[in-house]
Parts: C-alpha cells; sequence; structure tokens
C-alpha cells in the first residue's frame, strides 16, 4: 500500500488533468452515500467536528476522513486533518492512502472550475473572487484554466493576504489584470464569474447587483444559517449543484431561500453528475449559479488520479 504525501499530491496534479478526470467520472455510475459530519461539541464556542465521506466507482472504492478543529491555530495546530483511503474494486486490496488537505484544495477547485465550463458564457472574461484563505489561489486559477480570463478583482477583509495574492498571481500571469476591489454595484456588475470561497455568515453582495449572463459560483459556506450570497441571487438564476443530498443537508444559500418560501428544491435544474446530460444549459441572458459544498466522489477521482500518476 502506498503512502502518498502532501508534497507529492501537488507534484503530480494539473488543472486540465484533474477537471478532465471529474468531467469523465462524474458521467459514470458511482456510489456516493450522504457524507457524515458529527459534531464533537455542542458548545457555542466549540465546533469540533469529525466528517466520512465514502464513495465508490467501477475501478476504485475510497473512504475521506477528516477532522475540523478551527481553534487550533490557538495551540499550534492546523485546523483541519485529512486522509483518503483507496481500495482497489474488484478485491478491496488496500492501494493507498493519500493525504487528503492536498486533494481536497485541488479537487474544489476543479469542481467549481468543472461547473463554470459548463455553465458560464464562453466569453467570460472578468473573474470576481471573494476570500483571501488557502484555497484562494486554487480556486482563481482553476477557474483561469477553463476560460479567457483576462481580468480577476480579489475581494477580501484581510487585505494584506489579498495583496500578497495578487501580487503572486501578477508575478505569474502577466496578461492577466490582478486588482484588489471592493463589493458594490459597480464591481459586481461588470462580473462575467463571481467566486466566493469564504467563510462569511452574511451575502457578500446584492442580488440585484448581478447582471444578466453571469454565473455564480459558492463554495465557501457548509451551514444551514449562514449563506455568501442573498435570496435575490438565488430566485434570479438557474440552479445547479454539486449533490442535491449535500447541499440540501448543509448549505444555507439554498435551505434559507426555501424556508422563505421563495425557492423550491425542484427547483435546482441539475447536480453535477446530471449536467452532462442536459441539452441546454442556458441563454446567453441566464444568471447561472453553482452551490458546492463537497461530494466524496470528487475526492475519489482525484485522489485516484494522484495515484495512477505517483
Amino acid at each position: 500500500m502506498k503512502i502518498i504525501s502532501e508534497q507529492q499530491v501537488h507534484e503530480s496534479l494539473n488543472f486540465n488533468e484533474v477537471i478532465n478526470a471529474l468531467k469523465v467520472g462524474f458521467a459514470k455510475p458511482a456510489g456516493t452515500p450522504t457524507r457524515q459530519v458529527f459534531e464533537l461539541s455542542k458548545s457555542e464556542e466549540n465546533h469540533d467536528a469529525f466528517a466520512v465521506l465514502p464513495a465508490w466507482n467501477e475501478e476504485v472504492i475510497g473512504v475521506k476522513s477528516f477532522t475540523y478543529f478551527p481553534s487550533n491555530a490557538k495551540h499550534g495546530y492546523k485546523s483541519l486533518y485529512s486522509k483518503i483511503m483507496l481500495f482497489d474494486r474488484s478485491h478491496g486490496e488496500p492501494l493507498a492512502l493519500v493525504d487528503g488537505t492536498s486533494v481536497t484544495l485541488w479537487r474544489t477547485a476543479a469542481v467549481s472550475a468543472l461547473a463554470s465550463q459548463y455553465l458560464s458564457r464562453l466569453d467570460s472574461a472578468h473573474l470576481v473572487y471573494f476570500g483571501s484563505g488557502n484555497l484562494s489561489r486554487y480556486m482563481i486559477e482553476a477557474h483561469m484554466s477553463v476560460r479567457d480570463i483576462k481580468k480577476v478583482t480579489i475581494i477580501a477583509r484581510n487585505q494584506n493576504k489579498a495583496e500578497s495574492l495578487r501580487a503572486s498571481l501578477a508575478e505569474k500571469y502577466t496578461q492577466v489584470a490582478f486588482l484588489l476591489g471592493e463589493s458594490n454595484q459597480a464591481t459586481i456588475g461588470s462580473a462575467d464569474i463571481i467566486s466566493c470561497g469564504t467563510g462569511a455568515h452574511d451575502p457578500l453582495f446584492e442580488g440585484h447587483w448581478v447582471s444578466d449572463g453571469a454565473h455564480i459560483d459558492l463554495i465557501g459556506n457548509h451551514h444551514k444559517q449562514f449563506r455568501e450570497c442573498d435570496s435575490t441571487s438565488v430566485v434570479r438564476s438557474k440552479v445547479y449543484v454539486d449533490s442535491r443530498a449535500n447541499v440540501l443537508n448543509e448549505a444555507g444559500e439554498i435551505l434559507l431561500p426555501i424556508a422563505e418560501g421563495v425557492f423550491s428544491e425542484k427547483q435546482i435544474i441539475a447536480e453535477l453528475s446530471e449536467i452532462h446530460q442536459l441539452d441546454t444549459l442556458r441563454a446567453k441572458t441566464d444568471i447561472t449559479l453553482f452551490k458546492s459544498v463537497g461530494t466524496a466522489l470528487s475526492d475519489l477521482l482525484t485522489a485516484h488520479l494522484v495515484y495512477k500518476s505517483s
């Protein structure tokens, strides 16, 4: 059985290959039970959790396990630790133990980019990205890998981290304009793609600011009571999700409009495994919205790609 480290994961992956592996893998039959998230404390001051995400397809079986201890930074530990165990589908033989934290960065960004490949306009040129955390660079580069982005506006609370991200990307991608911005009608209204990867509890922009034809990508929130976009954004959009079961169990972006009576789960057009079957995804003026909370299948497919490359 192989033990595959974080460094090996990063060295073996690129977005073109990961996105293609997800595109192929999501179009095939797979077992994807609802992921299980267990709260380890009922205290309002303590949100420690443990999660288990199983999945399988015709080639491999996998289970991702992770711990989330948000207060760990105070004690010198990471807030999240994760491992993915892979087994051969034919005989059940253990194949590999793969670092899950690094796989999560790649697969999260690649899922958003795959959805954008399906749902954003082909001529999308301006990406507005909310966030400056560890996932931000992956998200921006993934979106840039599927669309000819000419301008990226980064909006974040931590200006130092945002400027460091902006400068690093500008040095690598000299043909693209990277700017720091604010959430206002002018910026949001000029966006072709709005991608949000934050821990925000409240909407990051006004839904009526979004221009016809834009694509909204939401990956930061996993809580029923919080949301990165308002109900107006959802009501105005054609809505797609990575997993109906997971989104309808966790995502305030969809659950809160349902509770308000302005949206229904029946209005979700498709989840990621169904999108390839649709003949028409959008008209040019449609606003599309993709909500992702993470799926075990994306972990399985990305970890298997790493295994085959190692």
